[in-house]
């Protein structure tokens, strides 16, 4: 199991009693009859350890009878948007990857749909829109030669360790782009994460389907007016830490760290596709867009 992600469904009993607040966050759900538009014939649920996920679920109880998730052919989501990525991790580590449908019981619930006290969920699962989000592919070595694989949904952010400035080279498919970039960091982000670290950091939100990268620098003090760049997606990007023992630098995959790497090699993972679903108007694309017009 990947590290931060709980564990998800085990087989529910028989006699679907009303599940309690304990027990609540170990379902999965498998439809009674098969879904009329996606036509999926059963579905998992994983619920976060939040009281306002638990509460949903006993909620969403009635609206399908419960059984494994390595069963399931699509999984309901409940909880935020940082469950839904623990979600979607353990399914790239497991290697088996199904359609998610997040109903928002976080903040923000940017992966998310609406929670609407449970009502008609197998009607708007058959009605979601599907949209397909490719991950990113990441290969780390540390200063002590360790190689560490792994992906990112949002983005790969460099982060300097101490109060030091960090020193990185910057590569783009196998060409130095910046020989010493001086800065707090770094990222690389998806589409789909470009409205999360990378706006905060002044990075540009880029349309889902618009096959780009962006390469976004973290408080940067050298290139003083470089801003940082929006690449094709297939760009493979390469991250070298310059002094790593005086000015050492931690790399994070999304909700993953890996300390004191020495450099990152980030690509597309397109063997590893992921499945959001979508109510009608509610999509992540239309978000994306909207986000740009929010004062």
């Amino acid at each position: 199991m990947a590290e931060g992600c709980v564990q998800l469904p085990n087989a529910f009993p028989a006699h679907r009693k009303m599940p309690s607040k304990e027990t609540v966050g170990d379902m999965a759900a498998k439809t009674k009859s098969t879904s009329q538009g996606h036509g999926f014939s059963a579905l998992a649920l994983a619920v976060s350890d939040t009281r306002r996920a638990q509460e949903a679920a006993e909620a969403v109880a009635g609206a399908a009878a419960w059984a494994p998730l390595d069963e399931a052919e699509a999984v309901v989501v409940l909880g935020g948007d940082g469950f839904m990525l623990q979600v979607l991790h353990q399914m790239l580590d497991k290697g088996r990857l199904i359609p998610a449908y997040g109903l928002n019981l976080g903040t923000v619930g940017f992966l998310m749909n609406g929670f609407k006290n449970g009502r008609k969920l197998i009607e708007r699962i058959n009605k979601s829109r599907i949209i397909a989000v490719d991950p990113l592919r990441v290969e780390a070595t540390t200063r002590s030669g360790e190689t560490v694989q792994c992906c990112a949904i949002n983005e790969v952010s460099l982060l300097r360790e101490t109060r030091q400035t960090a020193k990185i080279e910057v590569g783009v498919n196998g060409r130095v782009r910046i020989p010493e970039l001086s800065c707090d960091g770094v990222l690389l982000a998806t589409p789909a994460g470009s409205t999360a670290y990378n706006l905060s950091a002044n990075g540009p939100i880029l349309p889902l389907d618009s096959k780009t990268l962006a390469l976004t620098p973290i408080s940067p003090f050298r290139p003083r007016r470089w801003r940082g760049a929006i690449l094709p997606d297939r760009s493979r990007v390469s991250f070298r830490v310059l002094d790593p023992e005086k000015r050492p630098v931690a790399a994070v995959a999304d909700q993953r760290e890996i300390r004191d790497i020495a450099e990152v090699h980030i690509e597309i993972a397109r063997d590893k596709e992921l499945t959001l679903l979508f109510d009608p108007g509610h999509s992540l694309d239309e978000r994306i867009v909207t986000e740009q017009f929010i004062a």
